[in-house]
């Protein structure tokens, strides 16, 4: 039995030294871990993918990430080497990886961005020809928004274009639509079998009224052009339909992107003037007749930006004489 005894205790003995040779062993290759790699942390960052490495920066990433989402786990119950390993992790990773979540909470908190201007508007205003600005008169501003480019295919209508677009010789649109009630009423709405039987009397009052400020010659030139489309009309059945034969009875559809490219007269302006003072008109130069295809229609002059383009285009392509 002493023998028995005996060697027990040596076993137990030797037992108990080589379980502390091991737990001296564990922590002294810990401490040479951390001591070795806490010291060249940045350089870890730069090699995460050296094979050398005994513990991989992604692995440490990976570990201790599940261990965050883990409930069970608390922050009492982490290990010192667990709070080294995650300050090790924290100097770790570059300034912006650890700044992305506190960005992320304050994009949250800031409203979101308006939604994108759509092409026919900016500023929540409609986007409209370059040469209308803040400072634009509201009969200027309606003119363009309602008639400027609308096909026109009535005879008093036309009529009525032709002898504004005359007045360009003294006047700008601006002062010309301001005072447009006052023409229709002085000239009988541009009916031209009235306008074209007005005598001298009627002549003279006109000229004499200051809410039109029209010198006579100008009222003369109404009345003679007011004659010769009503010959027009007896030949081609109506001035409308001698106009629109001109452009083949389907208005020119421009697409001019900035105002510089808007013509003041061209080609087909000068064959319609030379035509029109054939048959007797008068003040139908190209550059009158041109401002008076625009804004008849006749050709659609509105940037392609503006939301008046794609509206007159629309009407443009519909069938002749549509209204």
């Amino acid at each position: 039995m002493s023998k028995v005894y005996a060697r027990k205790q040596v076993l137990e003995k030797n037992y108990s030294s080589s379980n502390n040779f091991f737990k001296e062993k564990v922590n002294h290759s810990n401490n040479g871990f951390l001591s070795k790699n806490l010291k060249k942390v940045y350089p870890i960052g730069l090699h995460r993918s050296s094979s050398s490495s005994s513990l991989s920066l992604s692995s440490l990433s990976l570990s201790l990430s599940q261990n965050s989402t883990d409930s069970s786990l608390t922050d009492h119950s982490s290990t010192p080497l667990d709070q080294k390993i995650a300050l090790a992790l924290r100097l770790i990773s570059p300034p912006g990886r650890r700044e992305l979540p506190v960005m992320r909470n304050i994009q949250q908190q800031q409203p979101p961005p308006p939604p994108p201007q759509s092409q026919d508007s900016i500023d929540g205003e409609f986007r409209r020809c370059n040469w209308i600005t803040k400072n634009s008169d509201k009969a200027y501003l309606a003119f363009h928004d309602e008639c400027w480019g609308v096909p026109v295919y009535d005879d008093n209508q036309l009529f009525e274009l032709l002898a504004m677009c005359g007045m360009l010789m003294d006047y700008n649109w601006t002062e010309i639509l301001k005072r447009k009630e006052a023409f229709r009423e002085a000239f009988e709405g541009f009916d031209p079998a009235i306008v074209a039987k007005m005598g001298e009397k009627e002549i003279t009052e006109i000229a004499s009224n200051k809410a039109i400020m029209l010198a006579e010659s100008r009222v003369r030139c109404i009345v003679e052009n007011a004659k010769c489309i009503v010959k027009i009309a007896r030949e081609y059945g109506s001035f409308s339909s001698f106009m629109w034969g001109y452009v083949s009875y389907k208005p020119v559809i421009n697409r001019y992107r900035y105002p510089r490219n808007v013509p003041l007269r061209t080609p087909k302006a000068e064959v319609i003037s030379k035509d029109l003072q054939k048959h007797g008109f008068r003040f139908v130069g190209p550059v009158i007749v041109y401002s008076f295809m625009q804004a008849a229609g006749l050709t659609i002059d509105h940037l392609v930006d503006c939301f008046r383009f794609g509206e007159c285009v629309s009407l443009a392509e519909r069938p002749w004489r549509h209204i």
